[in-house]
C-alpha cells in the first residue's frame, strides 16, 4: 500500500509540473497567433461581409467593427478573445461561415483516425523489421532497410503522396485518388472509409517509419551486448527469446519518449497528406484557413494541437516510468 501512495504522489508530481511548462506555452502560442492575426492587413469586417462588402456602405463596416471591438487596444483585444477561449467560445470561421466549434468537431474524428491507425503501422512495422535487422547486423535485410531507411527520410511527403496517387490509384487503379467515400455512395461505411484510408495512411506512415526504424535497430543492437542479454544467451535460451523477450524489451524504454518527441512531426505530416488525398480532417481545414486568413479558426486549430502534443509528452513520460519501475521522473 505505501509503495501505490509513493507512486501516486510521483505520478501527481509529474502532472503538475508538467502543467507548471504547458500552462506558459500555451498562453505563448495563443499570444503569438493573437499577434499574427493583429499584424494581417485583412479587414475582420471585410472578410465576414464577403462579396457584399463592395455593396455595404462604410458605416455598416464600422458598426461590424465596433460590434467586434476590433479598434480597441490590442491588450483589451486579446483579454477579451483570451477570455472567450477560456469559456468554450471559439469564435466564428469567416471562411466556412459557422462556428469554429463545430468546424473543429465535425473533422477532428477524420484526423485522430488517420494518425492513430498510421501511428499502429509504424510502430508495428518499425518494431519487427528494427528488432530483425539488429539481430542480423551487417546482414542483408539490416543493410537494406538501413538503405531504404535513408532514401525515405529525403523524400518529402507530400511527393510520395502523388506518387502513389499516380501508381496505384491512376495507374493501377487499386485504391482511391481521394476522398473517404466514393462519388455514388449514399452514406459512410466502416468498408468504404478503410479502402479510402489506405494510400494516405501508408504514405504518412512510410513518410515516418524511418525514424522510428532506425532508432529500433540501433537500440536493440545495443541491447544484445548487455549484460543481462549475453546471461540469457549463455543459459541456453532460444533465440527469439532472447531477442524479444530481454533485448527488445530493454530498447522499449528510450522508444517511448521517441514517440512523445515524434508526434508533432506526426501531425505536420497528416495536414499534407490530407491535403493531397482531399480527406476532410484538420489538416486540410488548417491550410484552406491559413490561405483564406481564417484566424479565428487558423487559431483554435494551432492552440488545439499544441495541447495534444503537450499531453502525449505528459503520457509518454508516465509509461516511461509505468514501464520501468526504477525510473523517478521529476520534471
Amino acid at each position: 500500500m505505501e509503495h501505490r501512495v509513493l507512486d501516486a504522489t510521483v505520478i501527481w508530481r509529474v502532472v503538475r509540473r508538467r502543467l507548471a511548462v504547458a500552462v506558459p506555452v500555451l498562453a505563448a502560442t495563443s499570444a503569438g497567433m493573437f499577434a499574427l492575426g493583429a499584424a494581417s492587413p485583412v479587414d475582420p469586417a471585410e472578410q465576414y461581409a464577403g462579396a457584399a462588402a463592395f455593396t455595404t456602405s462604410p458605416e455598416v463596416l464600422a458598426q461590424i467593427r465596433a460590434n467586434w471591438g476590433v479598434d480597441d487596444p490590442l491588450p483589451v483585444q486579446y483579454a477579451r478573445w483570451a477570455g472567450n477561449l477560456l469559456r468554450g467560445d471559439l469564435g466564428w470561421s469567416t471562411s466556412r461561415h459557422e462556428p469554429v466549434a463545430d468546424v473543429i468537431a465535425a473533422r477532428a474524428g477524420w484526423t485522430l483516425l488517420l494518425i492513430g491507425v498510421t501511428l499502429a503501422v509504424v510502430l508495428a512495422v518499425s518494431l519487427l523489421a528494427g528488432t530483425l535487422a539488429a539481430y542480423r547486423r551487417g546482414g542483408l535485410l539490416d543493410r537494406g532497410l538501413r538503405a531504404g531507411a535513408y532514401a525515405v527520410e529525403s523524400m518529402p511527403v507530400f511527393w510520395l503522396a502523388l506518387a502513389a496517387i499516380a501508381v496505384f490509384a491512376l495507374g493501377l487503379g487499386w485504391f482511391p485518388a481521394g476522398g473517404l467515400t466514393t462519388v455514388t455512395a449514399t452514406g459512410v461505411s466502416a468498408g468504404d472509409v478503410a479502402h479510402h484510408l489506405v494510400l494516405p495512411v501508408t504514405v504518412l506512415a512510410i513518410s515516418q517509419a524511418p525514424w522510428f526504424l532506425l532508432f529500433v535497430r540501433d537500440s536493440v543492437a545495443q541491447s544484445l551486448r548487455d549484460d543481462h542479454v549475453l546471461a540469457a544467451r549463455a543459459r541456453g535460451l532460444p533465440g527469439r527469446v532472447v531477442l524479444f523477450g530481454h533485448a527488445l524489451r530493454t530498447a522499449l524504454l528510450p522508444f517511448l519518449t521517441l514517440i512523445g518527441t515524434h508526434l508533432p512531426e506526426l501531425v505536420g505530416g497528416s495536414v499534407l497528406v490530407e491535403t493531397v488525398f482531399s480527406l476532410p480532417g484538420l489538416g486540410a481545414v488548417s491550410v484552406q484557413a491559413a490561405l483564406g486568413s481564417d484566424f479565428p479558426l487558423l487559431a483554435a486549430i494551432t492552440l488545439i494541437t499544441t495541447a495534444v502534443v503537450l499531453a502525449a509528452n505528459l503520457a509518454t513520460d508516465l509509461a516511461y516510468t509505468a514501464a520501468d519501475p526504477r525510473v523517478r521522473i521529476d520534471g
